[in-house]
């Protein structure tokens, strides 16, 4: 079966400033495929260049089978596409906004059409400029579902749109990949491709550093653990935990990066009076800061 989407040591240089180097990538039919990285890595100059919105340095790019530079209409007519960031018309309201996209794509199904904005909960009277940042987000959501796309190049997809908005959208990409639609979704969160995802390929600097399943990528994952206590603690039991590491003590309050099960830590912290107990995951950025910071310093302390 011939994979959606192929990359081939695709290469984009913007002369001194890094773009992206050499990716290799495969999308299969009917997958939902991440692309993770911190900003700024390169997730979006590889889908720009992906669908020809620029062209690669050197390298190739297919989509469909189809090399992109090729029949780049070809593709675009069977791709709904969410940029990271985008503009439209301020005076359009968001139905007339909706209709200009649909037309440009020879009509779409109405009932279906009506049925998005009616999931999205979108005020679709109202201009575009009048929208909220969340409110824009859904007429680009909308605007790439509404003609039933074979694949969907979803690129930082949920920005803006509240958690309640989020969860229909991924309800509703689900449905669509069930119809028989295939998903490469771009994300800087970690959490957010692990709960939609089957695969996944972390970008960074340009090049693909990892590419597995998601259960494989839970090495990755981590918790900011901070624990504020009514008097001294030392902080050594809790260095001595498998899985912790970068303590950081501040007065009576302990800072540490857990790493796997939390529940060593709490039991620790159960041991002396607890006044709060904050645990977040961070973004897939701070993540790479936690661990990509620390190849860094090995490197430099090696001389690389």
């Amino acid at each position: 079966m011939t994979p959606v989407i192929e990359l081939a040591q695709l290469t984009k240089s913007y002369g001194k400033s890094r773009g992206i180097i050499e990716v290799n990538l495969t999308v299969e039919p009917g997958e939902i495929f991440g692309f993770l990285g911190p900003n700024g890595a390169g997730k979006t100059t590889t889908i720009r260049t992906m669908l020809d919105l620029i062209r690669p340095t050197s390298g190739t790019a297919r989509v469909f089978g189809i090399e992109s530079s090729r029949d780049p209409v070809a593709i675009h007519k069977r791709v709904g596409y969410i940029p990271g960031e985008f503009a439209l018309y301020d005076r359009l309201t968001g139905r007339q906004t909706l209709e200009y996209f649909a037309n440009l794509r020879g009509g779409v199904d109405k009932a279906w059409q009506q049925a998005l904005i009616d999931r999205f909960e979108l005020d679709a009277k109202k201009r575009f400029k009048e929208y909220s940042k969340g409110n824009k987000q859904k007429v680009g959501v909308i605007a790439a579902l509404q003609h039933r796309p074979e694949l969907l190049v979803l690129d930082e997809p949920t920005s803006g749109l509240d958690p309640l908005v989020q969860q229909t959208f991924f309800e509703t990409i689900k449905e669509a990949v069930r119809d028989g639609a295939t998903v490469f979704l771009s994300s800087h969160i970690l959490s957010e491709v692990e709960k939609t995802c089957g695969r996944v390929a972390i970008i960074r600097e340009g090049r693909i550093t990892k590419m597995d399943t998601v259960g494989g990528l839970r090495d990755l994952a981590h918790h900011q653990v901070e624990l504020r206590f009514s008097g001294p603690v030392p902080s050594a039991e809790f260095a001595a935990i498998e899985g912790v590491s970068d303590i950081v003590s501040e007065d009576h309050t302990l800072k540490m990066r857990v790493a796997g099960p939390i529940t060593p830590v709490v039991r620790a912290a159960a041991q002396y009076e607890l006044i709060d107990f904050v645990s977040r995951e961070p973004s897939l950025e701070e993540t790479f800061l936690a661990q990509y910071g620390r190849e860094a310093a090995g490197a430099a302390s090696d001389g690389r």
